[in-house]
This record gives C-alpha cells, sequence and structure tokens, in this order.
C-alpha cells in the first residue's frame, strides 16, 4: 500500500410492474404516481420558494428533452440557479447560495480548505494531476450546472488516479477528503480511470466541515470495471454539490454507490453515459436525513448504444422536523440505443412527523426495441402490520422498529464490497436510529 496526503484536490433480474412500497420495505403501501400526484399547491413546497439570486439568467439550456440539455466549460454559459429551473426546482437556493458563487478554494499556508489522504493499492501507479484539457480530463464530464462549471475552472489540477491496463487491483483506492471549516470553500475535479480489461474500486470518503463543490470524473475504459463509493458523512453544518459523471466503453462495467449521511445540506447528481455497445451500469444509493437536514440525490442514465443495462436502487430514511429529501431519476433511451434494459428504484422510509420526501422517476423512450424498461418511487411510515407481527413474537417496540429499518437497507448494504464499509453503514444507522428511539 502507498499513502500520500495531498493538499487542493450484480444486476438485479427480478423486475415488478407497477412496484410500490410495503412489505419488506417496511412502509406503508403507497403508488409512485399516488405519490407525486399528491403534491399540490396545499403542500409545503420547496419548488415555491421563488428565489432569483443576483445574476440571474433565463433557463436558456431548460429542455424538453435530457439530450438537448447544455454542456460547457464556460461559466457563462450556465444560470444562477432559481426556482424557475426544473433541475433546481425543490433545491432550498438559499442554503447552497456559496457553492453558486465563482471562489477559489480557500486555502491557506500549511492550512488547506480540505486536506486530501489518498492510498493507493499494491500495483497501481503513483497519483499524478491533470490540468484543464489534459485527458483524460474533460472527456466524460463536461459541466451542466454552473456549480460544476466553478469546479472545473477553480481546479488547476485534477487529481487522477487510474488501474492500469489488464490490472486487477485487490484493494480499494481510498481517498480521505477532510474538511478544515464550515465557513471554508473548496473545489475540486477527480478523475477516477480504469484502462481497458482492468478491475479496481474508488472510496472517496468526506468528513469534517467544508463549503465544497466537487466533480468526480469516472472513464470506464473497454472490457474493465470500475466500483465506486462516494461516502458523505459530514459534519452537521457542511454544504456539498458534487457532480458524478462516468462514460462506459464496450463490455464496461460501473457499479457506482452514493451514501449520504452527514452534512446541513447535500446534492450530488450521477450521470452514466453508455459510450459503446454491452455496458452494464448499477447505481446504489443510501441516505439518512435528520432534523434540518437536506440531502438530494439525481441521477441520470443516458442509453446512448445497444445492448446494455442499467440497474438504479436508492432507499432513504428520513427522520425529525423539516428532514427533506430529493430524488430524481432520468433515464434516456435514444433512437440507436436497441436491446436496453433498465429499471430505477427510489423508497423512501418516513420515521417521524414533520419530514418530507420527494421522488420523481422520468423515462424518456426513443426507440421500440428494447429489452425492458421500468420505474417504481413511493414514500411510507412503518407497516403497522409488520410492526405487530414482530410485537406479537414478544420484541419491544422499539426493537421491532430497528429491526423494520435494518432491513429497509440490508439488501442494498450487502451489495457493498468493502467490508468495513458496510460494518460502518450498519453503526451509523443504529446510532440513527438510537437517536430517534429515544
Amino acid at each position: 500500500m502507498t499513502t500520500s496526503t495531498t493538499e487542493g484536490a450484480e444486476i438485479t433480474q427480478e423486475r415488478h410492474d407497477g412496484e410500490i412500497v410495503g412489505g419488506a420495505a417496511g412502509a406503508a403501501p403507497v403508488a409512485a404516481q399516488g405519490t407525486i400526484d399528491g403534491l399540490g399547491a396545499s403542500a409545503p413546497t420547496l419548488e415555491g420558494e421563488g428565489l432569483a439570486l443576483p445574476g440571474d439568467a433565463p433557463a436558456k439550456h431548460a429542455a424538453t428533452s435530457r439530450a438537448a440539455r447544455l454542456r460547457s466549460f464556460e461559466l457563462g454559459d450556465h444560470p444562477v440557479p432559481t426556482s424557475k429551473i426544473e433541475e433546481w426546482r425543490f433545491t432550498p437556493l438559499r442554503r447552497f447560495t456559496p457553492l453558486f458563487q465563482d471562489v477559489a478554494t480557500d486555502d491557506r499556508e500549511g492550512d488547506p480548505a480540505l486536506e486530501y489522504d489518498v492510498t493507493l493499492p499494491d500495483g497501481a501507479p503513483e497519483i499524478a494531476n491533470l490540468a484543464p484539457g489534459e485527458a483524460p480530463r474533460g472527456t466524460a464530464l463536461v459541466p451542466e450546472d454552473l456549480t460544476a462549471a466553478i469546479a472545473s475552472a477553480r481546479t488547476e489540477q485534477a487529481l487522477h488516479l487510474v488501474a492500469p491496463r489488464g490490472q486487477d487491483l485487490a484493494a480499494p483506492f481510498r481517498t480521505e477528503i477532510t474538511g478544515r471549516g464550515a465557513d471554508r470553500r473548496g473545489n475540486a475535479h477527480i478523475v477516477l480511470e480504469t484502462q481497458e480489461s482492468s478491475t479496481a474500486t474508488f472510496v472517496l470518503n468526506h468528513t469534517g466541515s467544508a463549503q465544497y463543490a466537487q466533480n468526480v470524473e469516472m472513464v470506464v475504459g473497454d472490457n474493465s470495471r470500475m466500483t465506486v463509493i462516494s461516502l458523505q458523512d459530514w459534519d452537521d453544518d457542511a454544504l456539498h454539490v458534487a457532480t458524478h459523471h462516468a462514460r462506459l466503453g464496450r463490455d464496461a462495467k460501473l457499479k457506482h454507490i452514493v451514501v449520504s449521511l452527514g452534512g446541513s445540506a447535500v446534492r450530488v447528481n450521477v450521470i452514466g453515459e453508455f459510450a459503446a455497445p454491452g455496458g452494464e451500469l448499477e447505481n446504489l444509493g443510501l441516505y439518512f436525513a435528520d432534523e434540518n437536514q437536506f440531502l438530494e440525490h439525481r441521477l441520470f442514465v443516458d442509453h446512448a448504444a445497444p445492448n446494455c443495462t442499467s440497474d438504479v436502487a436508492y432507499k432513504g430514511a428520513l427522520q425529525g422536523q423539516k428532514a427533506r429529501s430529493v430524488w430524481v431519476g432520468d433515464v434516456l433511451i435514444r433512437k440507436e440505443a436497441e436491446g436496453t434494459s433498465t429499471y430505477e428504484l427510489n423508497r423512501n422510509l418516513v420515521l417521524t412527523e414533520g419530514a418530507r420526501a420527494d421522488s420523481v422517476p422520468n423515462l424518456e423512450i426513443e426507440t421500440g426495441e428494447i429489452e425492458g424498461a421500468g420505474h417504481a418511487a413511493a414514500t411510507g411510515r412503518f407497516d403497522d402490520e409488520q410492526l405487530f407481527y414482530l410485537r406479537a413474537r414478544g420484541i419491544p417496540e422499539k426493537e421491532a422498529r430497528r429491526l423494520v429499518v435494518r432491513g429497509f437497507f440490508a439488501e442494498l448494504i450487502q451489495k457493498i464490497d468493502v467490508p468495513e464499509i458496510r460494518e460502518h453503514l450498519f453503526e451509523s444507522i443504529e446510532a440513527e436510529l438510537t437517536r430517534s428511539m429515544n
């Protein structure tokens, strides 16, 4: 293993049409469409904030098709987010205002805003840096919003971690990202690469506190296997907006996992793009929102090549007043993407009064020559029948509630191939439950 510190910078085949939450999910059955339709004018809406920030520009890149969305490195091409822009209508913009400002990273002599501690597996090349325009930087990720454009422009040297061609790296690349203060700004662009016929796992663990604008670019080479695990385990006052953009080559496989537990407000935008036939993408996510915490996860899967498979599964739990979560899943199947198989699922479990989850799945299909496409999204509370069943067998109510929530998350956690991360997540969920039950 090599450790250094730098400053700055399996696919589920079983599908169920019209799937709803209930049973194993531990939530009261609520149909996906019913959940979405229920967000009427009388409901408390984040998107009704009507906020316009200085420098507001028209939503010139808003489009009926996600395929037409503007991508540009130029800051002037991206409007300042407002609630009138579809991609930001659920987001509490005032909380994220610092990350809409074109500000340099707040590094001071001997005291960086964020510290990057990288551990390399045996067989990996030394850490490298990429300037703007230096391949493979920019081959997958071209900014689609202002914060991503700022993160790109303000990162002179992107951290580049690579698995060499033909190598199977057993141990993961580990990057510990530690923020040094809630009032300090950080910008980053990170490039993760698996070259042809290689295999690697990359872990990004975010702790401490900061105002952090981040790009993570994933270049998945032909016939390679990449796993990325991003943990948002920030302190309670951190702000984090991230764009994760992956480009998959021929017969490439990517497992992308997002876990959001900490932070005051966190938004992670995940984009997966198939550039050649035969690719497989699995997007997994887990989040737990507490009182006054906002967690948003947006996904876009771009099926631009034939005979590719994607599977999305995100689960979240919420507890406490003004605990909020947003999940939006977009899947585009282009005309040339014949033989596509895709499915996306989001389930939310509301544990207390005063919490709210928004869940919006979208499918855009331009060809009928596909293997299958579907989605399901639902939000519910504890299933009273499950609790009655457990309590009838002598299990106290608090423990019964814990068992339901553990079971709700267990399926996703078991798909994480790094044992210590699985253990950490079970411990973190137990700590959250202890707080809510008491």
